[in-house]
């Protein structure tokens, strides 16, 4: 069963039994917290505001997921920091200016530029590339942090 789609009807939809509205797919390692429990119920619609679900293939299960407000905020600052990091790597960076720069530049840094660019062995990338790429998701976090907070 595909998630049910803000604004789109989804492949499949599923109703909760007792209201008839439709109902988000949280994955099948959901568990589900007790009805009167809000605090948890609060706490499961800021994962779901923010994209954490709780899908996987039942090998190893959905990997982290915060078990609280606080831990969910500093979650996401902690991967904002990372991001934060992957600027200054960028902005750091000699930019090769011919191929045999470019062969070099990829043996060294294979692993940042496979992140920004499919096509990082054929082609140099550019600096400001990595910056922008690095700075939307920065802003991707800050606005799901404000949307928990």
């Amino acid at each position: 069963m595909s998630d049910i789609e803000r604004g789109e009807k989804s492949v499949q939809e599923a109703k909760c039994p007792e209201c008839g509205e439709l109902m988000a797919n949280m994955g099948l390692d959901f568990e589900s917290p007790k009805k009167d429990d809000v605090k948890k119920w609060e706490h499961i619609k800021s994962l779901y505001s923010v994209g954490i679900a709780f899908h996987s293939c039942g090998c190893s299960g959905p990997g982290y997921i915060p078990n609280s407000k606080e831990k969910l905020i500093e979650y996401f600052e902690n991967l904002r920091d990372t991001y934060l990091k992957n600027i200054n790597f960028w902005r750091s960076r000699t930019e090769p200016t011919n191929k045999q720069e470019r062969e070099k530049d990829y043996q060294k840094n294979w692993h940042e530029l496979g992140k920004v660019s499919s096509n990082s062995k054929k082609e140099i990338v550019k600096n400001q590339e990595g910056i922008t790429f690095w700075l939307n998701r920065v802003k991707e976090i800050e606005s799901k942090i404000s949307l928990i907070k």
